[in-house]
């Protein structure tokens, strides 16, 4: 399966993944089940297929270093939701085999608060000072940290260098450059706005950016009744309505925006940094030679917009055996050796920080320091134990505000409503 193939897969899944909700746990308490396992030996590493075949060759370094401690990679399908499952079942089966987990951040309060991940406190406290902040606020539950941030992602904004000389730093900038849209006949912009999960990271992007939020802090109260939250939809609901957004965006997912912009129907954007070296690369694009990378537009006041936070983490199950191993082979995976091994072969974005200014790097992937900037200021979607029913409210009421069957205000007052049920325990 090609990168573009893999990317889509997993996001088109990831939709269908969210609206499940995990069962309760095994018979061990997790503070019984953490403190057992304690030491080394050989363990199993779980995450999704390795479509970049990137994974195996990391182990086998690993494997030569440490031949007492082998790990063996244990590859799921490459759907996001059948990985959640499969995870789910192994954790309410207490199996030991699943020593080490790959989460997607937004699993791991999940996963957490049924107390099936190790706490990476005491003999297993990693040392994250080396990390994007964000990346570890992503894998952090009720102020402890339970996975180690292994990939990251941030939203970028694509656009037309050719038509446009600079790039909007702001949401207003951006609207006004429409009219280089329209002077070419062309779409202006564009994001995820299908009814799936791009969906809740696109409008948590803009609320986030136009300074409200979706939960409070603490993950235990719906905050969307507020003039911020309402001004970030509505940007949205008002472009679609003037067409600044095109109607047919209510069908795209990453692909079909990436394939619309390669073609040359848009001039701006929003998706993942995989479309750079697709757009950059492929035989069809029109586009080669006329892209631009910048941060999400933000508000004006000089900061970039607030991206939603891709990426994956390794958490220690606390049914393992040989938690030690576990721990150390996690250290592993954050080392600038394997960082820049899957920099280099699988274009997953670095959580160390310093690689983002490696010289060599950024002279092979030129929206690096632009990427930084993305992730920097990115903020995780909600976390919270109940996230797939969360997001579900999400989903269901912006996308009937961006398509015209409810307004703003009663969009926001039926998510906020949704969204506080769900986080009581509600369904």
């Amino acid at each position: 399966m090609s990168r573009t193939q893999t990317v889509a897969a997993a996001v088109v899944s990831l939709g269908t993944a969210l609206t499940l909700t995990a069962c309760g746990g095994g018979g061990n308490s997790p503070s019984d089940a953490a403190g057992q396992g304690n030491e080394t030996g050989p363990i199993t590493y779980v995450q999704g297929k390795d479509n970049s075949s990137i994974v195996q060759p990391a182990i086998d370094k690993w494997n030569a270093l440490h031949p007492d401690q082998k790990v063996t990679l244990k590859e799921q399908t490459d759907q996001a939701d059948q990985q959640h499952d499969d995870l789910v079942q192994n954790f309410q089966a207490e199996n030991a085999d699943y020593d080490v987990v790959s989460v997607d951040n937004i699993w791991t309060s999940e996963f957490a608060a049924k107390g099936w991940l190790q706490p990476l406190t005491g003999d297993y406290e990693l040392d994250q000072s080396a990390l994007l902040a964000p990346t570890v606020k992503a894998e952090t539950y009720n102020g402890t940290l339970y996975a180690g941030p292994t990939s990251s992602d941030g939203g970028l904004l694509f656009y037309r260098k050719d038509l446009v000389p600079t790039a909007p730093t702001s949401w207003d900038e951006l609207m006004e450059d429409c009219s280089i849209a329209k002077a070419n006949n062309i779409d202006c912009y564009a994001g995820q706005y299908a009814q799936y999960e791009g969906l809740t990271v696109n409008i948590a992007e803009a609320i986030n950016t136009a300074g409200g939020s979706i939960l409070s802090e603490d993950g235990k109260t719906a905050t969307l009744d507020t003039p911020e939250a309402k001004e970030g939809l509505n940007r949205l609901v008002t472009a679609f309505q003037n067409g600044d957004i095109p109607k047919q965006a209510t069908t795209y997912q990453e692909e079909q925006g990436r394939q619309a912009f390669q073609d040359g129907k848009l001039l701006f954007l929003r998706n993942w940094p995989y479309v750079y070296a697709l757009a950059t690369t492929e035989g069809s694009s029109q586009v080669k030679d006329k892209i631009g990378v910048a941060p999400l537009p933000g508000n004006g006041d000089g900061k970039p917009g607030a991206s939603s936070l891709g990426g994956h983490a390794a958490a220690i199950s606390v049914y393992s055996d040989h938690k030690k191993t576990a721990f150390e082979f996690i250290k592993f995976l954050q080392s600038e050796e394997i960082q820049k091994d899957w920099l280099t072969g699988g274009s997953l974005a670095p959580v160390l920080s310093s690689l983002y200014e490696d010289p060599a790097l950024v002279e092979q992937f030129a929206y690096l320091p632009t990427l930084k900037t993305s992730i920097e200021n990115a903020v995780p979607r909600p976390v919270t134990p109940f996230y797939p029913a969360v997001t579900k409210a999400v989903q269901d009421n912006a996308f009937s505000a961006l398509s015209g069957s409810k307004s703003t205000d009663a969009a926001l007052a039926d998510m906020q409503a949704s969204v506080q049920n769900a986080i009581s325990g509600g369904q």
